[in-house]
């Protein structure tokens, strides 16, 4: 039988381009960038016109991306590795996030708070999921390091004013740093335009391999490494550089910005039929997330008197993959933290499915939407 994948936030298969662009610094182009010889020196070329590609497409200086082994280690480097350095020059001791942040924000700003005393402000959102500039000013103060939250939520798919909050920071002189894992290919990344200060990516969203990422951090704000020893990227992430992920992670970026006008626009189109038609014959089905501002690929429900997890295992049965939210939650029997921020029971929220999409994506999905409805019927006590 034949599946229709439809987990694309969790991840995406490598394109083909991705593959060949990378496989000369696999193969015969291996060596180390750090070693002084021909073949070092070839990878160290390649490693230096990967970074300016990346710095083209998020409209900053190549000395201005580091790379990374995905978006958990960007999140990371960027929320201690401001913080503790605010912390370090100016005695900063207070972190602003939100409730709805992917787990390695979260966990981060607790380790910030556990280990080196900062206080940790959680910002409400509403019911939509989403972030009020006005929520952030009033949190600010001259205590803050850092303001960090994600472009678009990874799991109901809300994407927040990042312009307007960064200018909230701007004003008040503290960097904002926000998670763009799951807006890239689909959001403007810009980050003069976005204002921000520091931005994280994640190749595997992309179609770059897992394990490929960026942090990219205006030179202008102070940054710990988190990573010591041989003063790699400029001192802000030792260890060796993976010159072949590198330039694969490039080469999938350059290619989802290019393609992101016309996908996101003909994907959008697609996700607003397949809500409709959910809606209109899924009794009890409630969509999840803002209506309007939100990602183009991201379709989420709750389906009231089922159980999310059975209702994915029937969707399987019939050739049809997709999941109950966050990847990096996987395994998990508690309910989602962003549905229960967003004020839905632990009860409803144990109903949450989520159906992401490809950026190729030229079809409706009418057919999905019907197997949909069946499965929650299946599964509904008394359906």
């Amino acid at each position: 039988m034949t599946m229709l994948y439809l987990d694309n936030a969790a991840t995406t298969p490598v394109r083909p381009e991705v593959l060949e662009a990378m496989m000369p610094f696999l193969t015969h182009w291996f060596g180390n960038p750090s070693s002084h010889h021909t073949v070092g020196e070839a990878a160290a070329g390649a490693l230096a016109d990967a970074r300016v590609r990346v710095a083209r497409v998020l409209g900053m200086r190549a000395s201005d991306v580091i790379f990374t082994s995905g978006g958990t280690e960007a999140n990371n480097l960027a929320v201690k590795g401001i913080a503790i350095a605010a912390q370090a020059g100016r005695s900063a001791r207070r972190v602003i996030t939100t409730p709805i942040e992917h787990e390695s924000i979260l966990e981060s700003a607790a380790y910030l708070a556990r280990v080196h005393g900062f206080e940790v402000a959680h910002v409400p959102v509403d019911h939509l999921g989403r972030v009020h500039p006005d929520a952030v000013a009033d949190a600010l103060d001259t205590d803050t390091a850092l303001v960090t939250l994600g472009y678009a939520n990874n799991e109901v798919g809300t994407v927040q004013d990042v312009a307007a909050i960064a200018a909230v920071g701007r004003e008040r002189g503290v960097p904002v740093h926000v998670d763009a894992v799951q807006a890239a290919g689909w959001l403007p990344l810009n980050i003069a335009e976005l204002g921000v200060d520091a931005l994280s990516l994640a190749g595997h969203k992309l179609g770059a391999p897992k394990g490929t990422g960026v942090l990219a951090v205006r030179g202008r704000v102070p940054l710990e490494p988190l990573l010591h020893g041989g003063g790699q990227e400029r001192g802000r992430r030792s260890g060796t550089e993976d010159v072949a992920g590198a330039v694969g992670f490039a080469t999938a970026l350059e290619l989802a910005e290019a393609e992101r006008a016309e996908s996101a626009a003909r994907v959008a189109a697609l996700r607003d039929r397949f809500i409709t038609r959910i809606l209109s014959t899924v009794p009890s089905a409630q969509l999840t997330g803002d209506p309007v501002h939100r990602l183009p690929g991201t379709a989420s429900f709750t389906f009231a008197g089922t159980s999310g997890e059975a209702v994915l295992l029937e969707l399987e049965r019939r050739g049809i993959v997709s999941s109950s939210g966050s990847a990096c939650a996987a395994g998990s029997d508690e309910p989602s933290h962003v549905l229960l921020a967003m004020g839905l029971s632990p009860e409803l929220a144990l109903t949450a499915v989520r159906f992401t999409f490809p950026h190729a994506l030229s079809e409706p999905l009418d057919a999905v939407a019907d197997a949909v409805a069946a499965s929650v019927l299946a599964v509904r006590p008394g359906g």
